[in-house]
């Protein structure tokens, strides 16, 4: 004997509620706030960061 789902779960498209699902404007707010947090507290780490990765497209793209 099977159980019956709801039909709700078997529908792919219900998987979020619009009202509750993230825009792309969020998640890039929630992200840019992270970094900033993580970069007032670990500025050292931070900036190391990105001088290597200047460092390694300054040296890969070598614009002279």
């Amino acid at each position: 004997m099977a159980l019956e789902t709801p039909s709700e779960f078997r529908n792919p498209t219900y998987a979020v509620p619009r009202s509750h699902a993230m825009s792309e404007a969020d998640v890039a707010r929630d992200l840019s706030t992270y970094f900033r947090n993580y970069a007032r507290e670990r500025p050292d780490v931070v900036a190391l960061w990105c001088f290597g990765i200047g460092f390694v497209l300054g040296w890969k793209l070598k614009p002279w």
